[in-house]
């Protein structure tokens, strides 16, 4: 089998609210890449790439990249470097990948899903089997409020815990007296049984201040710390004076960055994502050897569409060390049956069927491949190009 061609859609889905948080104040989530992969054997692969220009790692070490960068990569650069390779062997393929461009792992990333999602339908099987097989047939969901009034982030919260969500994550990092207040009042409504995480995206302008900000918040209980300051120098600093474990976030892209986080003490977790370190291939690489140094994860991700979410969930089943609530948004086209407010981040989606949500958990697809069809019609309504 061979890779004869690519096409790339940039589409812009309409979000449910706007959602915020520390380093991505202006702009909107949903607008996206899509990529499809065509083979010699009538077998067609998907990708999602939600690029962001705005996100990348500390001190320049990683860049943000667009959907229109992702295009231009692709089709420019990446395509004809595995052009007439056998999408399955994935391996052969990266390297070809790396050899053709530096960096912009969310654009090889969207490659790598589809050629993942082509592997699973020629031998039958879902991503997660390739993967090594599944440890779990769902991932909890971490339901997200964005940076926005405390009003409506207790609210929202509320209402997604009728809605069955049993974990709320709050982004914070621009305002200590306001991350400490919604912590304090998400406690006294939501009661002891719902987890409560926290994530400053880097957000905080000192170490100390971040201190400060969540020895504040462990008085109402949270239960992980994500990415308070930015770079795992920081973060040991921030570890080694607070309670709460540490998770890395914008300091977790690559496996040479989990040992680097392991060497200074400065995560007791990461965020794991199938895009940052540019695909499902490297992922599982990062998260195995994060594995073997006791490191655990949640899945993690820019609040992806339907295909790479089924991407996110495959890569959390086949991971034995993704044990924590997930940003895993519970896909759901318009008119679909499912929540309203409980993992939902967008009003319609570009695939045909929902996401099952059940007991607070989104479950993985069960076709083979990534398990999601694709809706055409709705690539053209969405088009942003």
């Amino acid at each position: 089998m061979k890779i004869t061609d690519c096409t790339v859609y940039l589409v812009a889905v309409p979000n449910r609210r706007h959602h915020t948080w520390a380093s991505k104040m202006t702009a909107r989530i949903g607008r996206h890449a899509i990529v499809r992969v065509e083979t010699d054997a009538g077998i067609t692969g998907w990708g999602e790439s939600p690029a962001g220009i705005t996100w990348g790692g500390a001190a320049g070490r990683y860049y943000g990249e667009s959907p229109e960068t992702v295009k231009h990569v692709i089709l420019d650069h990446l395509l004809p470097a595995v052009k007439g390779m056998d999408p399955r062997r994935m391996g052969e393929i990266h390297l070809a990948m790396d050899r053709s461009a530096k960096g912009h792992p969310y654009a090889k990333a969207a490659l790598d899903m589809a050629f993942y999602d082509i592997s699973g339908k020629a031998y039958g099987v879902p991503v997660s089997t390739l993967l090594g097989g599944r440890h779990r047939e769902g991932i909890e969901v971490a339901h997200s409020l964005g940076i926005m009034d405390n009003d409506l982030c207790v609210a929202e919260a509320e209402q997604a815990v009728a809605e069955g969500a049993r974990t709320i994550k709050c982004k914070t990092g621009l305002d200590p007296e306001r991350d400490v207040d919604l912590v304090r009042r998400l406690r006294e409504t939501l009661g002891d049984e719902v987890k409560i995480r926290v994530d400053g995206n880097e957000g905080y302008r000192t170490i100390w201040e971040a201190v400060d900000v969540t020895r504040a918040q462990e008085e109402y209980g949270i239960f992980i710390c994500e990415q308070p300051v930015a770079g795992a120098e920081g973060l040991a600093k921030v570890a080694a004076r607070i309670d709460t474990p540490v998770m890395a976030d914008e300091s977790a892209w690559t496996v040479l960055d989990i040992l680097e986080l392991h060497d200074n003490d400065a995560a007791a977790c990461f965020s794991c994502y199938v895009t940052k370190p540019g695909g499902l291939y490297r992922a599982k690489q990062q998260a195995d050897f994060a594995d073997n140094l006791e490191i655990y994860c949640d899945i993690g991700g820019s609040i992806e569409l339907g295909i790479g979410n089924a991407a996110n969930l495959h890569l959390g089943a086949a991971l034995p060390n993704a044990i924590l609530p997930s940003v895993c948004p519970v896909t759901k086209p318009e008119g679909a049956e499912g929540p309203k407010i409980a993992g939902i981040y967008y009003l319609d989606d570009i695939v045909t069927e929902p996401f099952r949500f059940q007991d607070g958990a989104v479950m993985i697809p069960d076709g083979p491949g990534l398990g999601v069809e694709v809706d055409l019609a709705k690539l053209e309504k969405y088009s942003a190009e």
